[in-house]
């Protein structure tokens, strides 16, 4: 598909994260880059692809953005000890954002939910502070802002064919779907 659209191929790049059904040696945090026995043909097609890891940091101009794909909002929900107050939001993506953000780290999971390689946990750190999150998640898509930064959820293009069209200068985040 990309491929039939020269100059988009040409003049853009492509990022490619591995989420937690994607081939791998393993799904312990932070996971690396798919496999280049995976992705060499397919990056003879497109050169502009980037295979990165599992979260990822993108540094745009001056904006940094995290990205970060795994069901996190569910894991979170189903190891929860109590539920979270309605008092300042009843939406569940909110709540996941407000913990994240305030424990600086994208997966605040006891090791026996989510295993993390100790040695690379300064990945999954927010810190500093990001100035937009991306969490790809199973999860509906929503967007909103918290303490300054934006938060977003592309939803699941592959079950719902939602996506998100994100304006890093302006931080303008618009949910969409086919």
């Amino acid at each position: 598909m990309i491929g039939s659209h020269p100059r988009l191929k040409e003049n853009s790049k492509f990022l490619f994260i591995p989420g937690p059904g994607d081939a791998g040696p393993s799904t312990v945090l932070p996971r690396c880059s798919l496999p280049k026995f995976l992705t060499e043909e397919f990056q003879k097609h497109i050169p502009t692809a980037i295979f990165s890891s599992n979260p990822c940091r993108v540094k745009f101009y001056t904006q940094e953005i995290v990205f970060f794909r795994h069901d996190l909002l569910y894991r979170m929900r189903r190891s929860c000890l109590i539920n979270p107050s309605t008092e300042e939001t009843s939406d569940p993506f909110e709540h996941l954002v407000a913990t994240i953000t305030h424990q600086s780290h994208l997966c605040p999971l006891p090791l026996n939910v989510q295993p993390i390689i100790w040695n690379y946990d300064h990945c999954l750190h927010l810190y500093p502070t990001p100035h937009t999150i991306v969490l790809g998640d199973k999860s509906e898509q929503k967007a909103f802002k918290y303490t300054g930064i934006t938060c977003f959820n592309p939803g699941s293009f592959s079950n719902d064919y939602t996506f998100v069209a994100y304006r890093p200068c302006t931080q303008e985040v618009e949910l969409s779907a086919l």
